[in-house]
C-alpha cells in the first residue's frame, strides 16, 4: 500500500472518530501515531508524539493563546460589551435599525479584546436581543444579525484563528493581525448597509429607538476611547517591533485587568471564573495545536501534501479556480466540524499547494478566514447560530433566515478579496514592508 493511500485513510478516518464522538485533538492523535508507526516504526512514533506534546506545551510561543483568552474573559466578565453597546446605541439607536447598528459596532469594538466568536455572539444575545425585542425589531433581523456579527473574531484581532494559523504556516503574527483589520471593519460595514437596505425595504422590521441626548452620548465615550486605546496600543507596539505578540497580549490584558480593578468592575467569583474558562480554553486549542503538529508528521511521511501541490502546478486550471475550490472545501469543513479544529487539520494539506500557486501566504490567511465565517453560521454544524436560538428562544428556521442577508455581504468580501489581494495586503506591506 503507498504511503499517498495510507495518508487519505488516515484523513477519512479521523473523521469518523470525530463523528463517532472522540475530541478531535485525540482523533488527530491516535491516526498520526497509528499511521507514522505504520509508515516509519513504533519507536519512532512514541518519541514524535512525546516530543510533539512536550514542545507544545512547553514552547513560549504558544503562550500567547492563554494571555488573549484571558483578556477575552475579562472583557466577558465585567461588562465591557454592554457599556460599548450602551455607547453605540446612544449615537445610532434614534434612526431606523438603530439598535442593529448599534450592535455591530459594539460588536466590532468588542472584538478588539475578545477573540472568540462563540463569546461575543453569547455576550450580544443576551445584551443586544432584549432591547431589539422591547422595540419590537423582527426576529430575523436581531438574531440574524447577532449570530453573524459575532465571527468578526475571526478577523479583528487579537484574534485566535490569525495566531494559529500563523503558527502552523510560521508566518508573522504581527503582519495577519494588520491585514486582517481593512477586510475586519470593511465586513462590518457591509452588514451596516446590510441592515440600512433591509430596513428601507421593509422599515416595520426596526422601529426608531428613543433620541439620546448629548450628555448621555459624551457619557459613553471614555469607555470607547480606553478599548481604543488599549488596543492600539497592542497593534502599535507590534508594528513598531516593541513586543512580540506574546508580550502585547500581556500589556493589553494587564492594562484591561487595571482598569477593570480601578473602576470595580470585576468582581472575585466573575474573576475566578475568567481564569477558569481562560485555561480550559487553551488547554483545548493547546491540544489541537498538539493534534495537528503529530498528524502533520504524519501526513508529511505520505507525501500528500507535496503531491497535491505538484498536481495543482500542472493541471489545466487557472489557479483562482483552484483557490475557489479550496475556499469552498474550508467552508463546508468548517459547516461540519468545529471551523478552527477543520482549519488546523485542512491547512498542513493545501498551504503547500497554495504556495505553489504563488498565492501570498498572509493572504490566504485572511481569504480563508472570510470563508470560515460563513462556514460558522451555516448549517449543519453552526455554534453562533445554536447558541443565539436557545438563548433567545427563537427557532432555527428563524435565525437562517436572518444570517442569508448577511452571508451575501460575507461573500461579497471574499470575492473582493479573491479579485484584488491588495484589499488584505496593502496595509502590512506598507506598516511593515
Amino acid at each position: 500500500m503507498s504511503e499517498a493511500i495510507v495518508g487519505c485513510i488516515g484523513l477519512v478516518t479521523i473523521l469518523l472518530l470525530f463523528f463517532s464522538g472522540m475530541e478531535l485533538p485525540f482523533s488527530m492523535i491516535l491516526v498520526g501515531f497509528v499511521g507514522f508507526s505504520y509508515l516509519v516504526n513504533v519507536e519512532a512514533a512514541i518519541y514524535m508524539v512525546a516530543m510533539n506534546l512536550y514542545e507544545v506545551f512547553a514552547s513560549y510561543s504558544y503562550t500567547v493563546f492563554p494571555i488573549f483568552i484571558f483578556m477575552g474573559q475579562i472583557a466577558f466578565a465585567s461588562g465591557i460589551a454592554k457599556r460599548l453597546y450602551s455607547t453605540a446605541n446612544h449615537f445610532v439607536g434614534h434612526v431606523p435599525g438603530g439598535l442593529a447598528l448599534a450592535t455591530v459596532g459594539g460588536a466590532t469594538a468588542f472584538k478588539a479584546l475578545c477573540g472568540s466568536a462563540v463569546a461575543t455572539a453569547a455576550t450580544f444575545t443576551s445584551v443586544a436581543i432584549p432591547e431589539m425585542d422591547r422595540y419590537h425589531y423582527d426576529k430575523r433581523l436581531s438574531t440574524g444579525l447577532v449570530a453573524t456579527v459575532g465571527t468578526l473574531g475571526v478577523l479583528v484581532p487579537p484574534s485566535v484563528y490569525l495566531i494559529i494559523f500563523g503558527l502552523i504556516t510560521e508566518q508573522s503574527i504581527g503582519k495577519l493581525f494588520i491585514a486582517g483589520i481593512i477586510p475586519g471593519l470593511t465586513i462590518a460595514v457591509v452588514f451596516a448597509l446590510t441592515i440600512l437596505v433591509w430596513v428601507k425595504i421593509n422599515p416595520s422590521i426596526a422601529p426608531r429607538g428613543k433620541r439620546s441626548t448629548w450628555k448621555e452620548r459624551m457619557l459613553g465615550l471614555p469607555e470607547l476611547m480606553l478599548v481604543l486605546g488599549i488596543f492600539l496600543g497592542m497593534i502599535g507596539g507590534l508594528l513598531k517591533g516593541f513586543f512580540t505578540p506574546s508580550e502585547a497580549g500581556s500589556v493589553g490584558v494587564t492594562a484591561l485587568f487595571l482598569l477593570v480593578i480601578f473602576r470595580r468592575q470585576l468582581g472575585l467569583r466573575p474573576f475566578f471564573r475568567a481564569i477558569s474558562e481562560s485555561i480550559r480554553t487553551a488547554c483545548m486549542v493547546l491540544m489541537l495545536i498538539g493534534g495537528s503538529i503529530i498528524l502533520g508528521n504524519f501526513i508529511s511521511v505520505t507525501n500528500i501534501s507535496q503531491l497535491l501541490a505538484d498536481w495543482v502546478s500542472v493541471v489545466p486550471i487557472s489557479g483562482n479556480l483552484i483557490m475557489v475550490f479550496i475556499c469552498f472545501v474550508y467552508m463546508i469543513g468548517g459547516s461540519f466540524i468545529d471551523d478552527l479544529s477543520f482549519m488546523i487539520i485542512a491547512t498542513p494539506i493545501f498551504f503547500p499547494a497554495v504556495l505553489k500557486l504563488g498565492f501570498d501566504p498572509i493572504w490566504f490567511g485572511i481569504m480563508i478566514g472570510v470563508t470560515q465565517m460563513i462556514g460558522i453560521v451555516i448549517p449543519p454544524v453552526a455554534a453562533n447560530v445554536f447558541i443565539v436560538h436557545k438563548m433567545s428562544n427563537t427557532s432555527l428556521a428563524t435565525v437562517y433566515k436572518g444570517v442569508a442577508p448577511f452571508l451575501l455581504g460575507l461573500s461579497f468580501v471574499g470575492a473582493l478579496l479573491l479579485i484584488f489581494p491588495q484589499f488584505a495586503l496593502f496595509l502590512p506591506n506598507w506598516l511593515m514592508g
